[in-house]
């Protein structure tokens, strides 16, 4: 893996700038534009003072209620904030970990939970997160619920997101943070985050050693 250790008062400054412009409609196909843009080279870093796992309770792709603290403790956890319509950015992501995800062990991939936590909870129903995480890989769990739960959830990580707004042209854009965070079975503390330039072959290198709870 490719790494690097920051003091986390310093992290949490720095990926609150994270955020990426996301948008939805025609012009879905272009590029997605980096609002701040992310100064560090590393796929990874990790953390000195690892992050609390945030305390959200949703409502997951079969319309039950999902606590996360409660339903990944002592297990090996990727979160992520991101939402369906997400042109590139946040499928990319998804699938670059689902694809890593199947170099393990099968013991080891039902161990690991992947949480995929929408920013757009008006359009991403139970429903909707079912169908779109189905085509990447139906044990990642996702979960929806009300906007500023989950936004104040993903600032307890240093991620900022912002509500969906219509740009000029009536597009929909969701702006938020591109971090995956995992968090450690041993301690359930997040303490090694992935930026969005990490690539299949980081994960499938790290993921080995985070489901056991080890720096990678």
């Amino acid at each position: 893996m490719r790494k690097k250790k920051f003091a986390a008062a310093a992290l949490l400054a720095a990926t609150a700038l994270t955020l990426t412009a996301c948008g939805s409609g025609a012009d879905s196909d272009k590029p997605v534009t980096v609002v701040s843009e992310d100064t560090g080279q590393q796929a990874a870093t990790v953390l000195d003072k690892p992050f609390d796992k945030p305390d959200l309770v949703l409502t997951d792709a079969q319309g039950k209620e999902y606590d996360l603290r409660e339903r990944t403790a002592g297990k090996p956890t990727l979160v992520y904030f991101g939402y369906t319509h997400c042109p590139d950015v946040c499928p990319l992501t998804m699938n670059n970990i689902a694809v890593a995800k199947k170099q393990l062990s099968q013991a080891e991939q039902d161990e690991l939970q992947i949480v995929f936590v929408t920013t757009d909870p008006e359009r991403d129903t139970p429903a909707a997160l079912g169908k779109w995480l189905k085509g990447i890989d139906p044990q990642i769990v996702g979960l929806t619920g009300d906007f500023d739960t989950i936004q104040a959830g993903a600032r307890t990580l240093g991620i900022s997101i912002d509500p969906p707004t219509k740009d000029k042209d009536g597009k929909i854009v969701s702006t938020h943070g591109t971090q995956v965070v995992a968090f450690s079975p041993r301690s359930d503390a997040g303490y090694v985050l992935y930026g969005e330039d990490a690539t299949v072959e980081d994960y499938t290198k790290d993921l080995p050693e985070l489901v056991k709870g080890e720096n990678p």
